[in-house]
């Protein structure tokens, strides 16, 4: 199956035609965006590879709010043997879920899940270097080639401590500082209530999809990029792309019962420390250029998932 993160890049997929066709206005919200964001507060450092990292902190922010997410993709990663690290990752995921088992879910996918509240007392570094670890694991069930994955340092006779090591001084100092600049800008800016995170939706059955963080009714997509390209004075500009705003509407219209009562969708810049948000129905009116019926559009995004994307698929070679 298909992901709405590789449809939205596909600009020849009936989902981002659909998605084009239905919200063509976007540019002065693209605008907006990079004016409040303002500058980036934490640099990527040097030789620093952004999908790694990147997913480095979606896990550490996702710990910060969640009080049980997922671990579940790294296992997948960890199982699909692609990598000689199975006695060391398994250390660390038994260690992370408190030596609870993984299970098989209705639909039957495979759910682990750890406790952050445990681990308080863990100093930043750990947090960091689990992070990175988690990261590395995930890469072996999404990457195409995993050749050049640090994990092949690994061999059969390796354990957790070995696995912690893989990340280096400068990617963990990076990430306690882009973890201390969403303490002081992104937890503040989170409606109360309900939190959840990596969660899937109803369409997820139709369209692979699943989101960083839903708190309160609000979804927030996480963004760890550097922004645009440099300025002379070597400064950037944060950037929204059209397939972040289609990702996020996709994301929305995934849930078709209503599941997680969304009213507010945003995006979070990681390393400007900026939270961008929206009222789903004003979002949905602003880039459709008049009113919208959620409902109609949920139900008609469905008929896409179902009767137009598999015929492409099948062209594409799927």
């Amino acid at each position: 199956m298909s992901a709405l993160t590789y449809e939205v890049k596909d600009r020849q997929s009936p989902v981002a035609a659909w998605l084009g066709a239905t919200f063509p206005q976007y540019k002065e919200i693209q605008s907006e965006f990079r004016v409040a964001a303002g500058v980036q507060q934490v640099l990527m450092p040097a030789g620093v590879v952004p999908g790694t990292q990147g997913a480095a902190i979606d896990f550490w922010l996702r710990m910060l709010v969640d009080p049980l997410p997922s671990i579940a993709l790294p296992l997948v990663g960890l199982l699909s043997g692609r990598a000689p690290c199975l006695r060391a990752g398994r250390e660390l995921l038994r260690e992370l879920a408190a030596g609870e088992s993984p299970r098989k879910t209705a639909n039957g996918a495979v759910e682990l899940r750890m406790r952050p509240a445990g681990f308080a007392d863990r100093g930043d570094e750990w947090w960091a270097r689990v992070c990175y670890a988690l990261a590395l694991l995930v890469e072996l069930y999404r990457a195409v080639s995993v050749e050049h994955s640090r994990l092949m340092r690994l061999d059969e006779s390796s354990c957790a401590a070995d696995l912690l090591a893989l990340a280096n001084e400068v990617e963990v100092a990076d990430l306690v500082a882009m973890r201390d600049l969403a303490v002081e800008r992104l937890l503040p800016g989170l409606p109360a209530g309900p939190v959840t995170t990596g969660m899937t939706f109803d369409g997820s059955a139709d369209l692979a999809g699943d989101a960083d963080l839903i708190a309160g009714g609000m979804l927030v997509d996480f963004k760890a990029g550097q922004g645009g390209k440099p300025r002379a004075d070597g400064t950037r500009a944060a950037s929204l792309a059209r397939t972040d705003l289609d990702q996020l509407l996709g994301y929305a219209l995934l849930d078709y019962s209503d599941r997680y009562g969304l009213h507010t969708v945003g995006v979070y810049a990681v390393r400007f420390g900026y939270l961008a948000a929206w009222p789903l129905a004003e979002l949905g009116q602003r880039m459709a250029g008049r009113p919208v019926d959620l409902a109609a559009l949920r139900a008609e995004f469905a008929g896409v998932l179902r009767d137009q994307l598999p015929p492409y698929q099948s062209r594409r070679g799927w």
